[in-house]
């Protein structure tokens, strides 16, 4: 970890834990750089060592924010975030038993693929959701910001569903050879329109205000004690509440369809085992350094003392299941994934399908995708090194399983 500050200048300092300014892209340093002259920021900013520029604020930033929530350095995607659960089946009994449509390892992905809607899709029947029905009967809560009272209804026929760009349901398997079931998702349509919703909110109240805070950085905040700010809070809360019941509708609908399997060509089913569901884009109200702070993660996991954590790679390579180390220069958080070493743009001008393609046969894995020509944006060749991201961590989480994957949905 190395820190930049400038002692005559109005910034905080920023700790990033990298071994230098050189692994830092210019506009991710130059947000940063925004971040750290924000007036109410606690103590420091923090960059994780898969940080990249994002919008506003980096991927795999993290503020501590006194008195203040800045939508933009929360996201759009608000709870996205990971979902993991081992199971007692071999690996090798999926990519070696043979069905009518190939392994079992296929024929398991594309029946994921067929029965979760991904990319745009969703159900066309609205589905279980007791967090939207809990929001239905607090609506008084809501009604204020009335343009966002139909994400609620639309959102029944979106719970339990994939999304497209980086977001996966991966099959991998642990060092002991088990099978393991990892998903990355969050909340759909509905974080989308809150974070745009309050984003622009912020915009016009702070240059109502004429806030020090120039409009291009794209950061503007609301008081945490103010009604927009309250608002804001709550339908922040109720994004996560349905991101983190969306991947538990997913996971559920994935275990069964490998039981259903697993029961029909193995004459067994899973028992399952170590679950975990956690956000990375959210703010919570935490303590530290002795102050009640809001901490915004945007591309970032909690890894407080012995918190179990997820840290998945691009499909192909590593990821990992950490527990936390407790870090208070972190404000306890760790990275969330490799973080993007090309845009996407610019992975599928470098990468050719083929390319990709063939790399996944080399190191068999399984890609069920309805349409391949945007593969190369979500390749292993797009990201960092996974294995040079945790090494940078090592004072944050400790890694407690490392896996690789099988097979793979992408939308």
């Amino acid at each position: 970890m190395f820190v930049k500050y400038c002692k005559n200048t109005d910034m905080k300092p920023i700790k990033i834990w990298l071994p230098s300014e050189d692994h830092v892209e210019e506009n991710c340093m130059e947000q940063a750089m925004h971040l750290s002259k924000l007036p109410f920021i606690h103590k420091w900013v923090a960059l994780m060592p898969d940080t990249h520029a994002g919008k506003g604020m980096p991927i795999g930033g993290v503020i501590a924010c006194e008195n203040a929530v800045v939508p933009n350095a929360v996201g759009v995607d608000i709870g996205c975030g990971m979902a993991f659960v081992r199971t007692d089946i071999p690996a090798e009994l999926l990519k070696n038993t043979m069905t009518g449509s190939g392994s079992l390892i296929h024929t398991i992905c594309g029946n994921i693929l067929r029965n979760i809607p991904t990319g745009f899709n969703h159900y066309r029947k609205p589905q279980p959701s007791a967090v939207l029905d809990r929001a239905k009967s607090n609506a008084d809560r809501y009604e204020t910001d009335a343009e966002l009272l139909h994400c609620i209804d639309d959102g029944y026929f979106q719970v339990g569903t994939l999304g497209g760009g980086n977001h996966f349901i991966e099959l991998q398997q642990d060092e002991k050879g088990m099978t393991c079931i990892m998903l990355h998702s969050g909340s759909r349509h509905f974080g989308n329109m809150v974070g745009q919703h309050f984003n622009r909110i912020a915009r016009e109240l702070n240059e109502k205000w004429h806030t020090c805070i120039p409009s291009e950085w794209n950061l503007p905040f609301l008081p945490s004690d103010s009604d927009e700010g309250r608002r804001y809070l709550e339908w922040m809360q109720l994004s996560m509440d349905f991101a983190y019941e969306n991947r538990a509708a997913m996971l559920e609908k994935v275990k069964n369809i490998l039981s259903e399997h697993t029961l029909k060509y193995l004459g067994r089913t899973p028992v399952f085992s170590d679950e975990i569901n956690c956000h990375h884009n959210y703010a919570a109200l935490e303590e530290h350094y002795g102050k009640q702070v809001y901490v915004h993660r945007k591309g970032a996991i909690r890894a407080g003392k012995d918190e179990f954590g997820i840290i998945p790679g691009a499909m192909g390579s590593y990821s990992y299941i950490v527990k936390g180390k407790g870090c208070e220069e972190s404000f306890m958080s760790c990275s969330h994934g490799a973080g993007r070493l090309y845009s996407r743009t610019a992975a599928v001008e470098k990468f050719s399908v083929e390319k990709v393609m063939c790399d996944l046969k080399a190191n068999n894995v399984v890609l069920s995708k309805h349409n391949k020509s945007d593969v190369a944006e979500e390749s292993r060749f797009a990201y960092k090194d996974i294995g040079m991201v945790m090494e940078n961590e090592s004072d944050l989480a400790e890694p407690v399983s490392r896996l690789f994957t099988i097979g793979v949905v992408k939308g």
